[in-house]
């Protein structure tokens, strides 16, 4: 968590509200990752318990949230209350499986799907990269 910490806070005029203890990355007053509260239609498959530590992340759309689905670590996954929603979730035991890269791609895409287009060209061509 640490390590989200620090790369959404990198992201520009990104900020971080915690509710509750759980903490929403947002830019513009749109998340882009959250700390997702237990819900009943995430649970534990051997305990049944409803999950209480999941995050959230916006991806660029749904052919992106598929290509993360079918990673064969299964660290991504969906609820059907987010079936027809670009993001995918992950239970914060399994960010330690994404290394630091991974993790930054992860947060950086969030953040481009939320950012005013502007910012996000902006940050774009200073990484040298062309908006798509």
């Amino acid at each position: 968590m640490k390590d989200l910490d620090t790369v959404a806070l990198g992201m520009p005029e990104a900020a971080k509200e915690v509710e509750e203890g759980r903490p929403r990355y947002l830019v513009h007053g749109k998340f882009f990752c959250f700390h997702r509260r237990p819900r009943p239609d995430a649970v534990d498959s051997e305990t049944g318990e409803r999950l209480d530590e999941v995050l959230v992340f916006r991806v660029a759309n749904l052919g992106v949230k598929e290509l993360l689905l079918s990673d064969a670590r299964g660290i991504y996954f969906t609820t059907p209350h987010w079936d027809r929603y670009s993001a995918v979730l992950v239970r914060i035991g399994d960010l330690a499986r994404l290394d630091r890269d991974e993790l930054r791609d992860l947060v950086e895409e969030a953040w481009l799907t939320r950012a005013q287009k502007r910012l996000a060209k902006e940050w774009l061509a200073a990484r040298g990269e062309a908006e798509g």
